[in-house]
């Protein structure tokens, strides 16, 4: 079936939306905006950077490349310490030796520190590579943000210091849009303002 037109500008008009409708979240913290959400994020990966700090970025499959992705333009780009734990060696050695639910954990609990920060990034909000890593994130008092989407009150959303939920269950909608976000937390630290975006 060949897709119309009006198909076609339909979905680039969803997916569109959807960064406008992300729903921000924060701890203890009833009533948080997505402007909120964006200065806290902003403000704590220079503060980390400012504190010797590293920037963590966790994910599995498409949410892995967003992680890999973003760890090199914050710090290429950016000038952000940043690294994602993607290495096909370790996670093989740590899934076969420890299981898949603490190839991330066992990262952040060897490697992290109260200075680092965590961006834990999962679609479904379920994966428990992401929540374990989340869990001895908060152990070390690392501050976290994170990003889900699918369900909501998936166990992701409310786990971090700042969370930003994307409300599809379409799979490449959540992912664009999680990918979009990174990019704006970035641009955004960069100094982008509308002017530079023609």
């Amino acid at each position: 079936m060949t897709p119309t037109t009006a198909q076609i500008e339909n979905y680039f008009h969803s997916l569109a939306d959807l960064g406008a409708n992300v729903i921000a979240t924060k701890s203890s913290v009833d009533d948080f905006s997505l402007a909120e959400a964006f200065d806290w994020a902003v403000n704590r990966i220079k503060f980390t950077r400012d504190s010797g700090g590293k920037i963590i970025f966790v994910g599995n499959g498409g949410s892995a490349a967003i992680a890999s992705h973003m760890a090199i333009d914050y710090s290429k780009n950016g000038g952000f310490p940043a690294l994602a734990f993607n290495d096909a060696a370790s996670l093989t050695c740590l899934a076969n030796d420890l299981g898949y639910d603490q190839v991330f954990a066992h990262h952040v609990k060897t490697l992290g520190r109260a200075e680092d920060m965590l961006i834990a990034i999962s679609s479904s909000g379920q994966s428990k590579s992401i929540l374990n890593a989340v869990s001895k994130a908060q152990e070390i008092s690392m501050p976290i943000l994170t990003l889900s989407g699918f369900e909501h009150n998936n166990p992701l959303q409310f786990l971090g210091d700042v969370n930003l939920f994307v409300p599809s269950s379409a799979y490449g909608f959540v992912e664009i849009t999680h990918l979009t976000l990174c990019h704006a937390i970035l641009d955004v630290a960069m100094g982008w303002c509308p002017e530079n975006s023609k």
